[in-house]
């Protein structure tokens, strides 16, 4: 069952939540960045495969 909104820890240690369905990229560079739509870019302490499992409900 997919995830509709993801708890994320920002590179400050601030969480935050973010609507699955606004994101547009996840990348990992070696940092992970999540661009929404409308180009707005989070640095989040999660990996791209932590992110991944977590939308997959695993």
């Amino acid at each position: 069952m997919e995830k509709s909104v993801l708890l994320l820890t920002k590179m400050d240690t601030r969480k935050i939540l973010v609507n699955v369905r606004n994101i547009q990229i996840v990348e990992s560079n070696p940092d992970t960045v999540i661009i929404l739509q409308g180009g707005r870019k989070i640095l989040v302490k999660e990996s791209l495969e932590e992110i991944y499992h977590m939308i997959q409900g695993e």
